[in-house]
């Protein structure tokens, strides 16, 4: 049996100074490594994307490991994203 591991994924909006803190939605999820969390991050963050949905745009996605460390980023502006 391996181990799984709590990786918190936040996507962001644009931080201005009404809202200083750009967090959208934050999503914890248990799995095997980090590589699986980041695959999730990307799949909400393509979700979060789609033209028809409602509120403020996503900008980027994180991965925060269990120790609070930011351990993936991706913003609209990097290669496939």
């Amino acid at each position: 049996m391996s181990a799984r591991e709590t990786f918190h994924i936040e996507i962001l909006g644009v931080a201005d100074r009404a809202e200083p803190d750009p967090v959208l939605s934050r999503v914890s999820v248990r799995v095997e490594d980090q590589a699986g969390a980041e695959e999730r991050a990307l799949r909400l963050f393509a979700r979060a994307r789609v033209p028809q949905r409602a509120g403020e745009p996503a900008e980027a996605v994180r991965v925060i490991d269990g120790a609070g460390r930011e351990v993936f980023f991706r913003s609209r502006f990097d290669a496939g994203a």
